[in-house]
Protein backbone atom coordinates (compact mmCIF):
# COMPACT_ATOMS: atom_id res chain seq x y z
CA UNK A 1 0.00 0.00 0.00
CA UNK A 2 2.98 2.30 0.87
CA UNK A 3 4.54 1.88 -2.17
CA UNK A 4 1.60 2.01 -4.32
CA UNK A 5 0.72 5.50 -2.51
CA UNK A 6 4.33 6.52 -3.37
CA UNK A 7 3.31 5.61 -7.18
CA UNK A 8 0.70 7.46 -6.97
CA UNK A 9 2.17 10.62 -5.72
CA UNK A 10 5.03 10.47 -7.91
CA UNK A 11 2.47 10.22 -10.81
CA UNK A 12 0.46 13.27 -10.00
CA UNK A 13 3.80 15.51 -9.48
CA UNK A 14 5.03 14.22 -12.94
CA UNK A 15 1.19 15.31 -14.56
CA UNK A 16 1.51 18.59 -12.97
CA UNK A 17 5.22 19.24 -14.00
CA UNK A 18 4.40 18.01 -17.57
CA UNK A 19 1.27 19.71 -18.29
CA UNK A 20 1.58 22.81 -15.99
CA UNK A 21 1.29 26.33 -18.06
CA UNK A 22 3.66 28.34 -16.18
CA UNK A 23 7.32 27.05 -16.19
CA UNK A 24 8.75 24.47 -13.75
CA UNK A 25 12.04 23.43 -13.05
CA UNK A 26 14.10 21.05 -10.53
CA UNK A 27 17.60 22.71 -10.36
CA UNK A 28 20.80 21.38 -8.05
CA UNK A 29 22.73 23.13 -5.52
CA UNK A 30 24.94 24.49 -8.07
CA UNK A 31 22.78 25.76 -10.57
CA UNK A 32 22.23 23.11 -12.70
CA UNK A 33 18.95 22.12 -14.71
CA UNK A 34 18.03 18.75 -13.90
CA UNK A 35 14.31 18.45 -15.18
CA UNK A 36 12.27 21.37 -17.15
CA UNK A 37 8.52 21.09 -18.32
CA UNK A 38 7.50 22.26 -21.63
CA UNK A 39 6.63 25.54 -20.46
CA UNK A 40 10.54 26.20 -19.72
CA UNK A 41 11.53 25.02 -22.96
CA UNK A 42 9.07 26.96 -25.15
CA UNK A 43 9.69 30.38 -22.91
CA UNK A 44 13.64 30.35 -23.31
CA UNK A 45 14.15 28.64 -26.52
CA UNK A 46 16.16 25.93 -25.81
CA UNK A 47 15.90 22.39 -26.38
CA UNK A 48 15.60 20.15 -23.78
CA UNK A 49 19.41 18.44 -23.98
CA UNK A 50 20.41 21.67 -24.40
CA UNK A 51 19.04 23.68 -20.94
CA UNK A 52 20.91 19.98 -19.56
CA UNK A 53 24.38 21.41 -20.66
CA UNK A 54 23.46 25.06 -19.13
CA UNK A 55 23.92 26.56 -15.71
CA UNK A 56 20.87 29.02 -15.22
CA UNK A 57 23.99 31.44 -14.42
CA UNK A 58 24.94 30.99 -18.47
CA UNK A 59 21.53 32.62 -19.52
CA UNK A 60 20.79 34.79 -16.16
CA UNK A 61 21.10 38.39 -16.87
CA UNK A 62 23.48 39.80 -14.61
CA UNK A 63 21.85 42.36 -13.03
CA UNK A 64 19.49 39.64 -11.62
CA UNK A 65 22.34 37.40 -10.64
CA UNK A 66 23.43 38.31 -7.82
CA UNK A 67 19.77 38.85 -5.63
CA UNK A 68 18.88 35.10 -6.92
CA UNK A 69 22.10 34.06 -5.90
CA UNK A 70 21.64 35.43 -2.40
CA UNK A 71 17.82 33.76 -2.12
CA UNK A 72 19.39 30.70 -3.12
CA UNK A 73 21.77 30.75 -0.27
CA UNK A 74 19.20 31.92 2.54
CA UNK A 75 17.09 29.04 1.32
CA UNK A 76 20.03 26.63 1.78
CA UNK A 77 20.70 28.64 5.35
CA UNK A 78 17.62 28.11 6.64
CA UNK A 79 16.63 32.11 7.05
CA UNK A 80 13.68 31.58 4.52
CA UNK A 81 11.19 28.73 3.05
CA UNK A 82 11.04 30.43 -0.27
CA UNK A 83 11.56 33.67 -2.16
CA UNK A 84 9.53 35.22 -5.64
CA UNK A 85 11.41 38.33 -7.55
CA UNK A 86 11.45 39.58 -11.15
CA UNK A 87 14.19 37.94 -12.97
CA UNK A 88 15.99 38.40 -17.23
CA UNK A 89 16.99 35.73 -18.71
CA UNK A 90 18.34 35.76 -22.10
CA UNK A 91 16.49 33.90 -24.55
CA UNK A 92 18.42 31.36 -27.21
CA UNK A 93 17.59 33.97 -29.71
CA UNK A 94 19.39 36.45 -27.80
CA UNK A 95 16.93 38.74 -26.55
CA UNK A 96 15.58 39.20 -22.89
CA UNK A 97 12.86 37.07 -21.37
CA UNK A 98 11.06 39.29 -17.92
CA UNK A 99 9.92 36.63 -15.43
CA UNK A 100 8.37 36.18 -12.16
CA UNK A 101 10.42 33.77 -10.63
CA UNK A 102 9.40 31.82 -7.84
CA UNK A 103 11.90 29.42 -5.88
CA UNK A 104 11.50 26.46 -2.70
CA UNK A 105 14.12 24.59 -1.51
CA UNK A 106 13.46 20.22 -1.48
CA UNK A 107 15.13 18.74 1.78
CA UNK A 108 15.88 15.31 2.40
CA UNK A 109 14.71 13.31 5.16
CA UNK A 110 17.88 14.55 7.00
CA UNK A 111 16.80 18.03 6.43
CA UNK A 112 20.06 18.38 4.05
CA UNK A 113 18.87 20.02 0.88
CA UNK A 114 19.03 18.03 -2.05
CA UNK A 115 17.75 20.39 -5.22
CA UNK A 116 15.44 24.31 -6.06
CA UNK A 117 12.34 23.75 -7.73
CA UNK A 118 11.57 26.94 -9.65
CA UNK A 119 8.32 28.40 -11.23
CA UNK A 120 8.68 30.72 -14.03
CA UNK A 121 5.85 32.76 -15.17
CA UNK A 122 6.55 35.12 -18.28
CA UNK A 123 5.93 38.77 -17.86
CA UNK A 124 7.06 40.43 -20.76
CA UNK A 125 4.01 41.16 -22.17
CA UNK A 126 3.81 43.02 -18.67
CA UNK A 127 7.07 44.85 -18.66
CA UNK A 128 6.24 46.08 -22.17
CA UNK A 129 3.05 47.45 -21.13
CA UNK A 130 4.84 49.46 -18.64
CA UNK A 131 7.72 50.22 -20.61
CA UNK A 132 5.35 51.78 -22.93
CA UNK A 133 3.47 53.48 -20.38
CA UNK A 134 6.64 55.16 -18.68
CA UNK A 135 7.46 56.35 -22.37
CA UNK A 136 3.94 58.06 -22.51
CA UNK A 137 4.04 59.63 -19.02
CA UNK A 138 7.66 61.06 -20.30
CA UNK A 139 5.70 62.91 -23.81
CA UNK A 140 3.01 64.04 -21.24
CA UNK A 141 5.78 65.50 -18.89
CA UNK A 142 7.24 67.03 -21.44
CA UNK A 143 4.12 68.12 -23.40
CA UNK A 144 2.51 69.66 -20.02
CA UNK A 145 5.94 71.51 -19.56
CA UNK A 146 5.91 73.10 -22.71
CA UNK A 147 2.40 73.83 -22.19
CA UNK A 148 3.47 75.55 -19.13
CA UNK A 149 6.02 77.32 -20.80
CA UNK A 150 3.72 78.50 -23.30
CA UNK A 151 0.93 79.54 -20.79
CA UNK A 152 3.90 81.55 -19.26
CA UNK A 153 4.73 83.26 -22.62
CA UNK A 154 1.25 83.75 -23.64
CA UNK A 155 0.10 85.31 -20.33
CA UNK A 156 2.65 87.91 -20.30
CA UNK A 157 2.94 89.08 -24.00
CA UNK A 158 -0.69 89.38 -24.10
CA UNK A 159 -0.91 91.01 -20.92
CA UNK A 160 1.45 93.52 -22.19
CA UNK A 161 -0.05 94.15 -25.77
CA UNK A 162 -3.76 94.74 -23.34
CA UNK A 163 -1.90 97.49 -21.38
CA UNK A 164 -0.74 98.83 -24.13
CA UNK A 165 -4.51 98.76 -25.71
CA UNK A 166 -5.75 100.82 -22.48
CA UNK A 167 -2.89 103.14 -22.56
CA UNK A 168 -4.32 104.15 -26.43
CA UNK A 169 -7.59 104.61 -25.35
CA UNK A 170 -6.34 106.65 -22.43
CA UNK A 171 -4.71 109.12 -24.93
CA UNK A 172 -7.92 108.69 -27.58
CA UNK A 173 -10.16 110.32 -24.41
CA UNK A 174 -7.51 113.16 -23.89
CA UNK A 175 -7.27 113.70 -27.19
CA UNK A 176 -10.94 113.47 -28.12
CA UNK A 177 -12.13 114.85 -24.90
CA UNK A 178 -15.40 113.75 -23.87
CA UNK A 179 -16.90 113.06 -27.71
CA UNK A 180 -15.07 109.78 -27.62
CA UNK A 181 -16.42 108.59 -23.92
CA UNK A 182 -20.24 108.80 -25.51
CA UNK A 183 -19.47 106.38 -28.62
CA UNK A 184 -21.46 103.28 -28.16
CA UNK A 185 -18.37 101.25 -29.82
CA UNK A 186 -15.45 102.99 -28.27
CA UNK A 187 -17.47 101.79 -24.95
CA UNK A 188 -17.73 98.21 -26.27
CA UNK A 189 -14.11 97.90 -26.73
CA UNK A 190 -12.95 99.61 -23.60
CA UNK A 191 -14.99 97.01 -21.38
CA UNK A 192 -14.11 94.17 -23.73
CA UNK A 193 -10.16 95.56 -22.79
CA UNK A 194 -11.01 95.37 -19.04
CA UNK A 195 -12.88 91.89 -19.10
CA UNK A 196 -9.97 90.57 -21.22
CA UNK A 197 -7.34 91.76 -18.33
CA UNK A 198 -9.47 90.05 -15.85
CA UNK A 199 -9.54 86.92 -18.14
CA UNK A 200 -5.56 86.92 -18.07
CA UNK A 201 -5.39 87.31 -14.32
CA UNK A 202 -7.90 84.61 -13.80
CA UNK A 203 -5.76 82.20 -16.26
CA UNK A 204 -2.29 83.65 -14.62
CA UNK A 205 -3.67 82.40 -11.45
CA UNK A 206 -4.40 79.13 -13.08
CA UNK A 207 -0.65 78.70 -14.55
CA UNK A 208 1.12 79.86 -11.41
CA UNK A 209 -1.24 76.55 -9.80
CA UNK A 210 -1.86 78.24 -6.39
CA UNK A 211 -3.33 75.19 -4.01
CA UNK A 212 -5.16 77.20 -2.01
CA UNK A 213 -7.08 79.11 -5.28
CA UNK A 214 -7.97 76.33 -7.07
CA UNK A 215 -8.63 73.11 -4.44
CA UNK A 216 -11.30 75.28 -3.30
CA UNK A 217 -14.11 76.27 -5.15
CA UNK A 218 -15.05 79.94 -4.89
CA UNK A 219 -18.49 81.62 -4.56
CA UNK A 220 -19.55 83.76 -7.82
CA UNK A 221 -22.34 85.98 -8.97
CA UNK A 222 -23.37 84.04 -12.19
CA UNK A 223 -25.33 87.20 -13.51
CA UNK A 224 -22.12 89.41 -13.29
CA UNK A 225 -19.99 86.70 -15.44
CA UNK A 226 -22.96 86.12 -18.19
CA UNK A 227 -22.82 90.42 -18.56
CA UNK A 228 -19.07 90.21 -18.92
CA UNK A 229 -19.09 87.23 -21.13
CA UNK A 230 -22.00 89.32 -23.25
CA UNK A 231 -19.48 92.14 -23.30
CA UNK A 232 -16.79 90.40 -24.29
CA UNK A 233 -18.95 89.23 -27.66
CA UNK A 234 -20.72 92.15 -28.29
CA UNK A 235 -18.49 93.39 -31.27
CA UNK A 236 -18.91 89.81 -32.97
CA UNK A 237 -22.34 89.90 -31.87
CA UNK A 238 -23.08 92.94 -33.51
CA UNK A 239 -21.24 92.26 -36.62
CA UNK A 240 -23.64 88.92 -36.96
CA UNK A 241 -26.84 90.94 -35.91
CA UNK A 242 -27.41 88.37 -33.00
CA UNK A 243 -29.63 89.59 -29.62
CA UNK A 244 -28.18 88.24 -26.84
CA UNK A 245 -30.91 88.08 -23.79
CA UNK A 246 -29.78 87.90 -19.86
CA UNK A 247 -32.45 86.05 -18.04
CA UNK A 248 -30.18 84.99 -15.12
CA UNK A 249 -31.52 85.87 -11.92
CA UNK A 250 -28.81 87.97 -10.22
CA UNK A 251 -29.46 86.53 -6.47
CA UNK A 252 -27.96 83.32 -8.07
CA UNK A 253 -24.45 82.23 -6.80
CA UNK A 254 -22.57 79.24 -8.04
CA UNK A 255 -19.19 77.70 -6.62
CA UNK A 256 -16.90 77.73 -9.66
CA UNK A 257 -13.24 78.79 -10.51
CA UNK A 258 -13.31 82.24 -12.06
CA UNK A 259 -11.30 81.26 -15.34
CA UNK A 260 -13.19 78.19 -16.23
CA UNK A 261 -16.87 80.04 -15.70
CA UNK A 262 -14.99 82.65 -18.17
CA UNK A 263 -14.53 79.72 -20.84
CA UNK A 264 -17.92 77.79 -20.33
CA UNK A 265 -19.93 80.89 -20.90
CA UNK A 266 -17.75 82.36 -23.83
CA UNK A 267 -17.64 78.82 -25.80
CA UNK A 268 -21.25 78.23 -25.38
CA UNK A 269 -22.28 82.34 -26.45
CA UNK A 270 -19.16 81.90 -29.51
CA UNK A 271 -20.68 78.71 -30.38
CA UNK A 272 -24.12 79.99 -30.60
CA UNK A 273 -23.69 82.91 -32.70
CA UNK A 274 -21.00 80.54 -35.02
CA UNK A 275 -24.03 78.06 -35.78
CA UNK A 276 -26.75 80.37 -36.34
CA UNK A 277 -29.23 80.02 -38.66
CA UNK A 278 -29.13 82.02 -42.00
CA UNK A 279 -33.12 82.06 -42.40
CA UNK A 280 -34.14 84.36 -39.16
CA UNK A 281 -32.53 87.09 -36.66
CA UNK A 282 -30.39 85.25 -34.17
CA UNK A 283 -31.39 84.99 -30.29
CA UNK A 284 -29.62 83.60 -27.61
CA UNK A 285 -31.41 83.73 -24.47
CA UNK A 286 -29.54 82.34 -20.90
CA UNK A 287 -31.95 81.72 -18.45
CA UNK A 288 -31.35 79.96 -14.73
CA UNK A 289 -33.81 77.99 -12.24
CA UNK A 290 -32.75 76.03 -8.87
CA UNK A 291 -32.61 71.85 -9.24
CA UNK A 292 -31.62 70.37 -5.71
CA UNK A 293 -28.56 71.55 -4.90
CA UNK A 294 -28.01 73.12 -8.41
CA UNK A 295 -28.29 76.33 -10.43
CA UNK A 296 -29.03 75.35 -13.84
CA UNK A 297 -28.06 78.05 -16.38
CA UNK A 298 -29.48 77.43 -19.87
CA UNK A 299 -28.60 78.57 -22.92
CA UNK A 300 -30.97 78.57 -25.66
CA UNK A 301 -30.94 79.73 -29.21
CA UNK A 302 -32.66 79.26 -32.55
CA UNK A 303 -29.34 78.06 -34.96
CA UNK A 304 -29.22 75.39 -36.63
CA UNK A 305 -29.73 72.90 -34.05
CA UNK A 306 -27.69 69.31 -33.77
CA UNK A 307 -28.50 66.26 -35.17
CA UNK A 308 -28.60 64.16 -31.67
CA UNK A 309 -29.83 60.49 -32.91
CA UNK A 310 -26.67 60.59 -35.06
CA UNK A 311 -24.37 62.63 -33.22
CA UNK A 312 -24.96 62.17 -29.51
CA UNK A 313 -21.73 59.53 -29.03
CA UNK A 314 -19.99 62.18 -30.41
CA UNK A 315 -21.27 65.57 -28.86
CA UNK A 316 -18.16 66.38 -26.21
CA UNK A 317 -15.85 63.70 -27.80
CA UNK A 318 -12.57 65.46 -29.05
CA UNK A 319 -12.49 66.68 -32.65
CA UNK A 320 -16.48 66.14 -32.87
CA UNK A 321 -17.98 68.27 -35.66
CA UNK A 322 -21.67 68.46 -36.89
CA UNK A 323 -21.66 71.05 -39.24
CA UNK A 324 -19.51 72.23 -42.17
CA UNK A 325 -18.36 75.54 -40.33
CA UNK A 326 -15.14 76.55 -41.63
CA UNK A 327 -14.22 77.29 -38.01
CA UNK A 328 -15.26 74.31 -36.53
CA UNK A 329 -12.39 72.58 -34.77
CA UNK A 330 -13.99 69.71 -32.37
CA UNK A 331 -12.53 70.92 -29.27
CA UNK A 332 -14.88 73.34 -27.63
CA UNK A 333 -17.17 70.97 -26.07
CA UNK A 334 -15.13 69.03 -25.40
CA UNK A 335 -12.81 71.49 -23.01
CA UNK A 336 -16.36 72.82 -21.66
CA UNK A 337 -17.48 69.37 -20.66
CA UNK A 338 -13.99 68.74 -18.44
CA UNK A 339 -14.04 72.14 -16.83
CA UNK A 340 -17.82 72.01 -16.19
CA UNK A 341 -16.83 68.59 -14.52
CA UNK A 342 -14.10 69.32 -13.09
CA UNK A 343 -16.30 71.94 -10.84
CA UNK A 344 -18.77 69.02 -9.36
CA UNK A 345 -21.23 70.09 -12.33
CA UNK A 346 -22.99 68.26 -15.23
CA UNK A 347 -24.36 69.48 -18.57
CA UNK A 348 -27.11 68.27 -20.93
CA UNK A 349 -28.32 69.10 -24.28
CA UNK A 350 -31.27 69.19 -26.19
CA UNK A 351 -31.58 70.28 -29.95
CA UNK A 352 -33.42 70.14 -32.88
CA UNK A 353 -32.57 70.57 -36.86
CA UNK A 354 -33.23 74.22 -37.72
CA UNK A 355 -34.93 74.48 -34.79
CA UNK A 356 -32.26 75.27 -32.41
CA UNK A 357 -29.92 74.07 -29.06
CA UNK A 358 -30.78 74.41 -25.82
CA UNK A 359 -27.72 73.73 -23.14
CA UNK A 360 -28.38 73.42 -19.57
CA UNK A 361 -25.19 73.66 -17.34
CA UNK A 362 -25.81 72.60 -13.74
CA UNK A 363 -23.46 74.01 -11.44
CA UNK A 364 -23.21 73.69 -7.82
CA UNK A 365 -25.44 75.87 -5.97
CA UNK A 366 -23.51 79.28 -4.20
CA UNK A 367 -26.88 79.85 -2.60
CA UNK A 368 -26.77 81.01 1.36
CA UNK A 369 -28.95 79.40 3.22
CA UNK A 370 -29.98 79.62 6.58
Amino acid sequence: MPKNLNRLKNKVFQNIFENANGGISIVSLDGVWIKVNQSIINLLGYEEAELYKLNFRDITHRDDLEPDLTHMQQLIDGEIDNYQIEKRYFHKEGYVVWTLLSVSLVRDENDEPIYFIAQLTDMSDQKSAEWHLEVLMNVIKDQNKKLKDFAHIATHDIRTHVGNLCSITEFLEEELEGTLKSNENYKMLKDALGNLDDTINHLNLMRLNKPKKFNILNRLPLHNYIENSIYNVSAIAKKENCKIINKVDREFYIMGIEAYIDSIILNFLTNSIKYKSNDRLAIIELSSSLKDEFVVLKIKDNGLGIDLKSNNDKLFTLNGTFHNHPDSRGVGLYITKNHIESIGGRIEVESKVNVGTCFSVYFLSGLQTA
